[in-house]
């Protein structure tokens, strides 16, 4: 049987969720604000110039096992993107200000998020703290205990459990050029400012990633 690709397009997520998404669309889920944020070039984006300078700093950084990251040469602001948290609740990464952010979207059919979850709960459990998290938001499923049985089954302890049903999330980023499938993962600065964005998994337990992670920190 021939392989899928190293990471998920979404022309192939299931039909449910494919005419889930186009029905959003429709309704536009209050994206304006975001596309242009991340689209100007002049003062929308000023906020996340030291994340454009603190990427080329890290940048001889991205090597090893996370080599494929791309340095954030116009860096969206994340801050707005929304999703809820285990309780329910609507969160969005404004509430992790002050804190570095390893920001992935995932999916229970994605079979290259099943490889890389243990790495992003390992790399969690080194250096989760009051000054960097994961944040593993699962975009497929409007059953949570579907999401969090899947998470359980893979061994997964350490992650806190964050979710979008509607992948607004996805789709907000879709339309900033930063995610085309799953797993995607951005690297996100305290300010709420990406520093870097990498399309498929990678081995984030690894000492290249704790590596940059910390160094990241240190900025």
């Amino acid at each position: 049987m021939k392989q899928t690709p190293f990471y998920s397009h979404f022309r192939f997520m299931p039909a449910a969720f494919v005419l889930g998404a186009m029905a959003g669309l429709a309704v536009v889920y209050g994206m304006g604000g975001f596309q242009r944020n991340a689209g100007q070039t002049g003062a929308a984006d000023a906020a996340c110039r030291p994340a454009a300078d603190l990427a080329k700093k890290l940048n001889p950084l991205f090597k090893g096992e996370i080599a494929a990251l791309t340095p954030a040469k116009a860096p969206i602001r994340a801050a707005q993107l929304s999703f809820r948290d285990g309780d329910g609740r609507d969160r969005t990464l404004a509430d992790w200000k002050g804190r570095v952010v390893l920001l992935n979207l995932w999916a229970t059919w994605c079979v290259e998020c099943k490889k890389e979850m243990p790495a992003l709960d390992a790399l969690q459990k080194k250096l989760g703290g009051p000054e960097f998290e994961v944040i593993a938001v699962n975009i497929d499923t409007r059953d949570p205990d579907k999401a969090k049985t899947w998470l359980t089954d893979n061994g997964v302890s350490q992650l806190a459990y964050y979710a979008d049903p509607t992948a607004k999330i996805f789709q907000d980023l879709k339309s900033a050029g930063r995610v085309i499938g799953m797993p995607t993962t951005l690297l996100i600065d305290k300010d709420g400012c990406e520093i870097a964005t990498l399309a498929g998994p990678a081995e984030w337990a690894s000492g290249d990633a704790v590596e940059l992670i910390t160094a990241a920190l240190k900025n």
